[in-house]
C-alpha cells in the first residue's frame, strides 16, 4: 500500500500583456490597445472517494497546471491556463516543505477541494499605461510566475475500528469474520503487509499490521502503518490466546504492554483512545487463563463470543 508520496506542483505562469496599435481604414497608426495576458492556471487537489492509496504518485512525481496566454490586439485579455487538479484519497494529510511543521492541510470531506498553488497574474498590455502625458506606451508588463510547492501526502486511513496487536495474533481472521474483507491468512507472522479495511454494520474495520518492539523507532511494518491508527475512535487489542497452550502460565500482559509502549512513544494521544481488549483463540485453551486485564474470549476461526464484541464495540462507539 502506498500512503506517503513527495511531489513538487507548478502553477501557470501568467501571460504576457500585448504592445498593439489601433489599426482603422483611414489611419496608418492609431493609439495603443494592447490587451492583458490572461492569469496561469492553479493547482488544486480534490478528495476523491474512491480512491484509497497514494499509488498515483508512486512514479510521477511534477505536476504543472498551463500557463496563459498573451494578450491580444484591441483590448482582447489572453486565454487564462486551464487549472490543474489533482485527485487524492479521503484521509490524506498535505504538509508543504519550509511552512511550520503544525501547518497541516487535513482533507477528510469527499469532493473537499484546495488551491494549494496559485498561478501567475497576467501582465497589463499597452492599452493600460496610456494617459495624457504618454498616448502612445510602448509597455507592457511580462505575466507573473505561478507558484511552485513540494507538498509531502500522507495518508491516514479513516476507520471506526483499529484492530491491532502482536504480529500472528489472529487480527486478519477476526476482520474476515467481522467483515466481508479478504485479507491474506497464514499461521505465521507478518502475513499482513498492509491495511486492511472491511465493513461491518457501517462501521470501518481497519487491521493494522503486527507491531513489535521497537516499531515506534521504524523496526519491523509498524512505523509504516502507526499512522492509520490515529484516525480510529476506539481500538481492539487482540492478544493470541493460543500461546497460554503453548506455554502454562504466558504472561499475556507483557505483550499488552509491548504494543501500548510502542502506540504512546508514536503519539501520546493514542493511549487516550478507548480501548477494548479481546483474548482470541480460545478454541485452542483448555482452560481460560486469569489475567490482570479485563477481556473478551472469543475465537475468531469458530466465531465464539462474536456476537458479544460486536456489542462492546457498538456501546463504546455510541458513547464517544
Amino acid at each position: 500500500m502506498i500512503d506517503f508520496a513527495k511531489i513538487t506542483v507548478t502553477a501557470g505562469n501568467g501571460g504576457a500583456g500585448k504592445v498593439a496599435w489601433r489599426q482603422d481604414k483611414f489611419v496608418r497608426k492609431g493609439g495603443p490597445d494592447g490587451g492583458n495576458g490572461g492569469r496561469g492556471g492553479s493547482v488544486w487537489l480534490e478528495v476523491d472517494p474512491d480512491l484509497n492509496t497514494l499509488k498515483n504518485f508512486q512514479f510521477q512525481k511534477k505536476f504543472r497546471a498551463e500557463s496563459g496566454q498573451m494578450g491580444g490586439k484591441a483590448k482582447r485579455t489572453g486565454r487564462g491556463g486551464t487549472d490543474l487538479v489533482i485527485k487524492v484519497p479521503v484521509g490524506t494529510v498535505v504538509k508543504t516543505e519550509g511552512s511550520d511543521p503544525s501547518v497541516l492541510l487535513d482533507l477528510v470531506k469527499p469532493g473537499e477541494k484546495i488551491c494549494v498553488a496559485r498561478g501567475g497574474s497576467g501582465g497589463r498590455g499597452n492599452w493600460v499605461f496610456r494617459s495624457p502625458t504618454n498616448t502612445t506606451p510602448k509597455t507592457a508588463e511580462p505575466g507573473g510566475p505561478g507558484e511552485t510547492k513540494t507538498l509531502t501526502l500522507e495518508l491516514k486511513l479513516l476507520a471506526d475500528v483499529g484492530l491491532i496487536g502482536l504480529p500472528n495474533a489472529g487480527k486478519s481472521t477476526l476482520l474476515s469474520v467481522l467483515t466481508k474483507a479478504r485479507p491474506k491468512i497464514a499461521d505465521y507472522p507478518f502475513t499482513t503487509l498492509e491495511p486492511n479495511l472491511g465493513v461491518m454494520d457501517d462501521l470501518v474495520i481497519a487491521d493494522i499490521p503486527g507491531l513489535i518492539e521497537g516499531a515506534s523507532q521504524g523496526k519491523g511494518l509498524g512505523i509504516e502503518f502507526l499512522r492509520h491508527v490515529e484516525r480510529c475512535r476506539v481500538l481492539v487489542h487482540v492478544l493470541d490466546g493460543s500461546k497460554y497452550n503453548v506455554y502454562k502460565g504466558y504472561d499475556f500482559y507483557n505483550d499488552y504492554l509491548s504494543v501500548r509502549k510502542e502506540l504512546g512513544q508514536y503519539s501520546p494521544k493514542l493511549l487516550a483512545k478507548p480501548e477494548i481488549i479481546v483474548l482470541n483463540k480460545i478454541d485452542l485453551v483448555p482452560k481460560l487463563p486469569k489475567l490482570k486485564l479485563k477481556y473478551i474470549p472469543i475465537s475468531a476461526a469458530s466465531h465464539k463470543n462474536l456476537d458479544r464484541l460486536k456489542r462492546m464495540i457498538q456501546l463504546v462507539l455510541t458513547g464517544l
